[in-house]
């Protein structure tokens, strides 16, 4: 059921993984070809708030905080699960693996490798602190409209 919390958390999340994307872009190897990444990483945002921080409002404001760096998290996992199950794709049409099962693997090596990109501290500063001030907006909506 669409709550007041539930909207104003979806577009904090997605939001914050506009600017996360953002401050993630110069991490990567030079030439790197983004396509749609902002965009995904948006909608991605989107789904976490909704799906995530929505439900979870309504409880104080350290719940609030704490749910909303959960729901940073839950979007930083499902953004590189999304992205490393690209990439994998990207190397299997280039015909980088021998079969089925050496491009699944090759999911957790591209995801090993994003991670170990995302652990800059200025992205990680800005998950951190936007999950906290998404997990606060969606607890003032939840109060404001309940």
């Amino acid at each position: 059921m669409p709550t007041a919390a539930k909207l104003f958390a979806a577009f904090a999340f997605a939001v914050l993984a506009f600017f996360a994307a953002e401050v993630f872009k110069p991490h990567m190897s030079e030439g790197t070809q983004f396509g749609a990444f902002v965009p995904i990483s948006a909608l991605i945002g989107l789904v976490s708030g909704w799906r995530v921080m929505g439900p979870a409002a309504g409880q104080g404001n350290w719940m609030a905080v704490n749910n909303g760096i959960k729901t940073a998290a839950c979007m930083l996992v499902l953004a590189l699960v999304v992205f490393s199950i690209e990439g994998m794709l990207v190397l299997a049409f280039r015909r980088a693996y021998d079969g089925p099962m050496e491009a699944i693997i090759g999911i957790f090596g591209v995801g090993v490798d994003y991670l170990l990109q995302v652990l800059a501290w200025d992205v990680l500063a800005v998950l951190l602190i936007g999950g906290a001030l998404g997990g606060l907006l969606s607890e003032w909506a939840a109060r404001r409209w309940r």
